[in-house]
């Protein structure tokens, strides 16, 4: 009797210990992702299984026309979510929202076609880049919101259509990228400038030859690389064609998306220049590092597939075909084991948000939403 008291005693404990182990590691994880050309925000819930649609949030307030979700992300203690909305008359719009409710709860309007951006956890102020993506080739802006009155305080010069930005671990800078003039911006988050620049396309002495490249100044109507202005200046485009600046965590580097040359570049911030690029697929658009510095993600926009690379190695681990044929955007989990990637579709195509697993180099999951999904931010787990 006392044996068989022990062993069904041990087979207990043993079933509850494995129940409560399993218990511990399923995880839900919360994402949000936009719908460009459906003016709607999707609430996805990735069950470590399967990802599906828990909420549609419509925005926007113009039900005729497509005012174009672009920007998205959270706040620091995860009770807001921001949302740029890029095609305004002709300014765009930052809205504010409640995680808790999905409902609106303050709006700023900002300059031509906001895009990225993100709240400062040491300023608590927010950063939000100014595309502007249908005006003149001249230098645009880096919007400062202080979010708890949704009023624009500032606006920071930078390059020519600044698009993907990001802020380092520390809340203290803000890296952003100037799509068609080729360059890295520094902008510290408490002195509101720009610190530092760099030239991604090794072009410091030709511009300055050309006495600063007055892009207000010149003809872009013809759009050729080669043709002149009527003031004679040869007209700029960037090579490298950078889409996104993402900060290590640790590592003192900046990784940049050199849309335009396939490529990531990598910048030391100690030495302010290039130390190391990582041949890509093809036009790399968006790229986020896992929280533990660990992997490097980039979507690969021209040839529909993600790319993970291990950053201690420098290697490429085998890319993952998207479930469609423009992948956009990236973000990964707290725990650094998922990136969750935003396709768009072409078309009347909807558009999906696939789930990798990053360490495995594996697609596990995806869910279709509304066409040109773009966007896309990491929410919590719980």
């Amino acid at each position: 009797m006392k044996i068989h008291s022990f062993i069904k005693r041990s087979t207990f404990l043993i079933i509850s210990f494995l129940t409560f182990n399993l218990g511990v590691q399923a995880q839900d994880y919360y994402v949000y992702v936009t719908a460009e050309s459906e003016d709607e925000v999707a609430l996805v819930k990735f069950d470590g299984k399967k990802a599906s649609i828990e909420k549609t949030i419509p925005v926007g307030i113009w039900p005729a026309e497509i005012e174009g979700p672009h920007g998205i992300n959270i706040s620091p203690d995860g009770k807001y979510w921001y949302l740029s909305i890029a095609h305004g008359n002709p300014y765009g719009t930052l809205y504010k929202y409640s995680t808790e409710s999905n409902e609106v709860v303050d709006t700023v309007r900002l300059g031509l076609f906001p895009a990225s951006l993100q709240v400062s956890k040491a300023t608590g102020l927010l950063y939000c880049v100014n595309f502007d993506l249908h005006g003149d080739m001249v230098p645009s802006t880096v919007s400062v919101v202080d979010p708890e009155e949704m009023i624009e305080i500032d606006r920071i010069e930078t390059g020519v259509m600044p698009h993907g930005s990001r802020i380092s671990s520390d809340g203290m800078f803000h890296y952003s990228v100037g799509m068609m003039s080729g360059e890295l911006f520094e902008i510290s988050t408490t002195k509101l400038k720009v610190t530092r620049k760099l030239s991604l396309d090794g072009m410091e002495e030709e511009k300055s030859s050309m006495g600063g490249m007055d892009h207000s100044k010149m003809d872009h109507s013809k759009m050729g690389h080669s043709m002149m202005t009527e003031s004679a200046a040869p007209m700029y485009h960037s090579a490298t064609k950078p889409t996104w600046a993402i900060p290590h965590p640790t590592n003192g580097k900046v990784y940049v998306a050199g849309n335009g040359s396939d490529e990531i570049l990598e910048v030391d911030l100690d030495q302010w220049e290039i130390t190391n690029r990582f041949k890509t697929g093809k036009a790399p658009y968006n790229c986020d590092v896992t929280p533990d510095g660990k992997y490097l993600v980039a979507t690969y926009k021209g040839s529909g597939e993600t790319g993970i690379w291990d950053l201690k190695k420098g290697e490429e681990l085998p890319r993952i075909k998207n479930t469609r044929n423009v992948t956009h955007g990236v973000t990964i989990s707290s725990d650094s084991k998922y990136a969750f990637i935003s396709v768009e579709g072409i078309g009347g195509e909807p558009g999906t948000m696939d789930v990798i697993d990053i360490k495995n180099a594996k697609k596990v999951a995806s869910v279709d939403m509304g066409k040109q999904a773009g966007g896309i931010i990491f929410w919590k787990m719980e």
